[in-house]
């Protein structure tokens, strides 16, 4: 009797269906290492590939030397695996796991590979298949538990409590204060009491995002003044609630309208009836009262089809004596100004009596766009005080009939600060068009463009200008308000800004001068290939503070949730020109990481002033890039960036080329690069050192193929949308791509509550208490995530019972 009939016909069909798998995957895992050796990566794909397939043969034919062999690979694949990426879960997760889980099926047909061989079957196998399942869950179960990229040193903030005296009153600027410190000197919601934390009310704007198709998204942080709160929706429509209900107590149905990146990330507040000192040192701008009763205290906004709006903070309506009917025209003075070429999604920012606001130039479309000129209002009358205009610094004055400002120029489109001690506002500065083509560029361009921008608020003038990038080629804008700070310097405090970049540095500026605190190095970078383009031999690196999520990636921080996802992100790793941070995009294939995307992005930095913290969130997405030669000087843009992303192929009208550029993704839809894939970092500005580095995020309401695992996996997904600080010891952040509003111990990082939203977040949530009541409230508006289909018009505010 032939061996193999010692097998019924159940357990034949077993080992040829197991060995027949197993040799499939093999003969994959070696084809894609071919590939990947012939591009100079690893080894180990092929080789493995080629032991997998050869076990597997000999499980189909009966052979218990295939178990063996799968044995002495899975072995190797530890050893090459702990070589590759080190004790680092979720590196070494995606490496062993799944061919740990064939290992098991393996150990457990081992007894039938004996007895089609005349053996007797021991229970050894077993044992060795209990440890390895044993194994396996363990490690499933640490998906569930969060891997900090930097374990808490034990150094972050303590709690001190809150002065009676120096408790905050009003959330009455977009970061709070002028100087955007998202920094809350509340204590009544603190790290003992968080996980109690309920649904207080629950408003809904009618202003659902995307509900129109065009790119709608919600991204506010809401003001509150008195025992009003103030919302402004997508479509720029203004609400006010009764801080205490959520019940509406006007509503102003702007209703504004674009094809495209339709947002309304924040507004302004003005009192008129608060005196206003202007300091000595500038031209002295004195507030006047408004016009008969009408809006002596006033909201303003930018719309996203370019008007600058005023109303009254107590009614909504229209105030008037500004611009007309309340409303002042932004397009003035620009020229051609196509739907979507120019929109203005940020707040304005209140500087003494002078309202300022930037505008954001769509990215890629063409080389003959819109200005980016920065103009100061009267917050009273809305006349024009002054222009910056970056490609004509020195004339203030609107363009005369018939001309206007400089086109194309660098703008600001992000939040801005303002410093009423010295009367400065600070500007983070964009790129002038096409932002990743830099030939046709002027000096002033370059001078301009990627930096931190000085000016007196009052009259326009330049003080200092610090550049963040030199020729920007990588859409690198200064993408959030400068925070200012105390800073201390050899002994002493200097007043400082800081501030975060796409490009995950984190820079710290003296306030007068513009002269970096902190070391910036200029360090060599490699030119592309593109002809006639002055490429900057050198880039500045902010080595004096830490580099968030900006690694130098190698082929071993390559990940996939399977090792054939990885082998493909090896692949295309190895197949692109990637030279570090800062490798210039050209007619080849190049990978920029992080990308223009973020690093850091608009969210901003939220402070702790009590004890010298900032707390840092950013999302970690590669992109390829890929100039290509084309005849398209004559060509109509085709939208420019596409709908949110800015991915895909544009045509950059007026330049010999167009561009592809993507996010660098495994074929399953997750990024290249191992996780996490956005964190929350607390950084010690006495020491510039990480105090903890936390992920944020669950894949939960996304997964591969963007299908929906609903699994709270903490793997750390990238955040869009701002955080809070509070003295109470906790930082509050949602703009993840799970659907939750979350809080975090600031001294170690340790999440200590969430609460499901209806929809994912990007805005950045404020708290207040109200003056009615004494109850501290929690706000958040949730509209949806990012990648996620699902949209609302939700505000929610949360309070302890």
């Amino acid at each position: 009797m032939k061996q193999s009939q010692r097998l019924s016909g159940i357990s034949k069909f077993i080992l040829v269906g197991l060995g027949v798998i197993i040799a499939l995957l093999g003969l994959a895992l070696a084809a894609g290492g071919v590939k990947l050796v012939s591009l100079g990566g690893s080894w180990y794909f092929l080789i493995g590939g080629l032991v997998m397939t050869t076990c597997g043969l000999l499980i189909a034919r009966f052979k218990p030397a295939g178990a063996w062999l799968f044995a002495a690979f899975l072995v190797g694949t530890a050893i090459w695996a702990i070589s590759d990426a080190g004790l680092v879960f979720w590196p070494v997760f995606s490496r062993l796991f799944m061919f740990s889980a064939i290992g098991l099926a393996v150990t457990l047909v081992y007894p039938l590979l004996k007895r089609a061989n005349g053996g007797v079957p021991g229970r050894g196998a077993y044992g060795i298949a209990a440890v390895l399942a044993i194994g396996l869950a363990v490690a499933a179960g640490n998906m569930f538990v969060a891997h900090p990229t930097v374990a808490a040193t034990g150094t972050g903030p303590g709690l001190t409590p809150v002065e009676p005296a120096k408790a905050q009153k009003d959330w009455a600027h977009y970061g709070n204060t002028e100087g955007g410190s998202r920094f809350a000197a509340l204590d009544q919601i603190n790290r003992g009491n968080v996980d109690k934390l309920k649904v207080a009310w629950t408003y809904h704007t009618g202003d659902v995002a995307e509900s129109d198709g065009n790119g709608a998204e919600d991204q506010l942080t809401p003001l509150q003044v008195g025992n009003k709160v103030f919302i402004c929706t997508p479509h720029n429509n203004l609400i006010a609630l009764d801080a205490d209900s959520g019940k509406e107590l006007w509503k102003n149905p702007i209703n504004a309208q674009s094809k495209v990146w339709q947002r309304c990330r924040g507004m302004a507040y003005f009192d008129a009836t608060t005196a206003i000192a202007q300091p000595a040192n500038s031209t002295i701008i004195e507030a006047q009262p408004a016009p008969a009763a009408n809006c002596q205290r006033r909201l303003l906004t930018n719309t996203i089809d370019a008007r600058l709006i005023a109303v009254d903070a107590d009614t909504g309506e229209f105030c008037q004596g500004f611009g007309s009917n309340g409303q002042v025209d932004l397009k003035a003075g620009l020229g051609d100004v196509p739907d979507s070429y120019y929109q203005l999604s940020s707040p304005p920012l209140m500087a003494g009596t002078t309202v300022v606001v930037g505008g954001r130039v769509a990215d890629n479309v063409q080389s003959d766009m819109p200005g980016g000129v920065i103009r100061g209002f009267d917050v009273i009358t809305g006349a024009m005080r002054w222009a910056f205009d970056p490609g004509n610094p020195q004339d203030k004055q609107a363009p005369a009939d018939g001309s206007t400002y400089v086109r194309s120029t660098p703008n600001s489109w992000a939040p801005m600060s303002y410093d009423a001690g010295t009367n400065t506002v600070f500007l983070p500065m964009g790129s002038s068009s096409t932002d990743i083509y830099g030939v046709e560029r002027s000096k002033l361009d370059h001078t301009y463009g990627a930096s931190i921008l000085a000016l007196d608020a009052s009259s326009g003038e330049e003080r200092w200008v610090f550049q963040t990038v030199h020729n920007d080629l990588w859409d690198f804008d200064l993408p959030m308000q400068p925070s200012l700070i105390d800073f201390t310097k050899d002994g002493k405090s200097v007043p400082a800004l800081v501030i975060g970049t796409k490009a995950g540095q984190i820079y710290v500026l003296d306030r007068a001068t513009g002269k970096p605190l902190t070391d910036v190095k200029e360090v060599p970078v490699k030119p592309a290939n593109i002809p006639n383009e002055p490429y900057s031999p050198t880039q500045p690196k902010s080595l004096g503070m830490p580099q968030i999520g900006a690694q130098h990636l190698t082929e071993s921080d390559m990940w996939g949730a399977t090792p054939y996802d990885q082998l493909l992100c090896r692949i295309d790793f190895k197949s692109m020109r990637y030279d570090g941070l800062y490798t210039a995009p050209g007619t080849d294939k190049s990978l920029s990481f992080p990308g223009s995307l973020g690093g850091m992005n608009w969210g901003s930095i939220s402070t702790d002033p009590v004890h010298g913290f900032i707390f840092v969130n950013d999302m970690r997405l590669g992109l390829w890039i890929q100039m290509i030669p084309s005849q398209n000087k004559g060509q109509a843009a085709s939208g420019g960036e596409s709908l949110n992303t800015g991915m895909g192929a544009v045509p950059l009208k007026g330049t010999p080329y167009a561009v592809n550029k993507n996010r660098f993704l495994s074929v399953a839809g997750i990024p290249c690069q191992a996780p996490p894939f956005g964190t929350l970092t607390a950084i010690d500005m006495k020491t510039q050192k990480v105090a903890w580095q936390v992920p944020v995020g669950t894949v939960e309401d996304t997964g591969p193929l963007g299908i929906r695992m609903h699994l709270p996996i903490k793997v750390g997904l990238p955040t869009l949308g701002g955080t809070l600080s509070t003295q109470g010891g906790l930082i509050f952040i949602a703009g993840t791509q799970d659907f939750y509003l979350r809080a975090f111990n600031s001294g170690n990082g340790e999440e200590v509550w969430k609460s499901r939203l209806p929809v994912g977040s990007q805005g950045g949530p404020m708290t207040y208490v109200s003056p009615k009541t004494g109850k501290q409230y929690i706000v958040i508006t949730a509209g949806g995530a990012r990648q996620s289909t699902d949209r609302g018009d939700y505000v929610m505010a949360y309070a302890l019972p």
